[in-house]
């Protein structure tokens, strides 16, 4: 990782996207060492508004705290991804919310259904955001899975293994969709060949 890696978080309001923003910037900050600076912004409304949280990271001292071209964009609704996607380095990692997000900008990002994963394996929408920390621990370097568990040692009492199981799930669904994107990448570089060959 260079100096400063920029990650962009975002979603709708009820999704727990601030509440990523925070548990990644303090996992990242107090338990991998590193410099962090975390900024938030969302709608007026309760639930269902824009929602929108970013984590500088540095090994150094961070001089401003808002992602100017993002490192990482993790989204949870197609807004989000309609509106941030432009600001993502043309070498940035995008994850998206499958269950939300159908309309891709690229044919480069991570399709994970963390909403339906955590309908169908929980029962609980509200572990959506924290499946989706699990995958991103899992598809980038940024934070170790261990400083995202140590956070996790922070919810709410008797929801511990919940959202430790959730994290995991994350992680699961993560390496399946790596394995997916390799499969997409070699089929696309071998009939770039074959059009070569012709």
């Amino acid at each position: 990782m260079g100096s400063r890696f920029e990650i962009r978080l975002g979603g709708s309001g009820g999704q727990g996207i601030i509440l990523m923003g925070i548990i990644l910037a303090e996992a990242i900050g107090i338990y991998d060492g590193k410099c962090v600076a975390q900024t938030q912004s969302y709608g007026p409304e309760a639930r269902g508004g824009s929602s929108k949280s970013e984590v500088i990271v540095s090994d150094e001292e961070i001089d401003y705290p808002k992602a100017m071209k993002p490192d990482l964009l993790l989204v949870m609704n197609q807004k989000s991804c309609d509106d941030f996607y432009h600001d993502l380095k043309p070498e940035g990692v995008l994850i998206v919310d499958s269950t939300f997000v159908t309309q891709l900008p690229t044919t480069k990002a991570y399709q994970i259904p963390f909403t339906r994963i955590a309908r169908e394996k929980f029962k609980r929408e509200v572990v959506a955001n924290i499946i989706a920390l699990g995958a991103l621990a899992q598809l980038t370097s940024v934070v170790s899975h261990k400083a995202i568990e140590a956070v996790l040692a922070r919810v709410p009492k008797g929801t511990e293994k919940l959202n430790r199981d959730a994290l995991k799930a994350g992680i699961v669904a993560a390496k399946r969709a790596q394995k997916e994107q390799m499969k997409a990448e070699s089929l696309q570089e071998i009939s770039e060949e074959d059009l070569l060959e012709s």
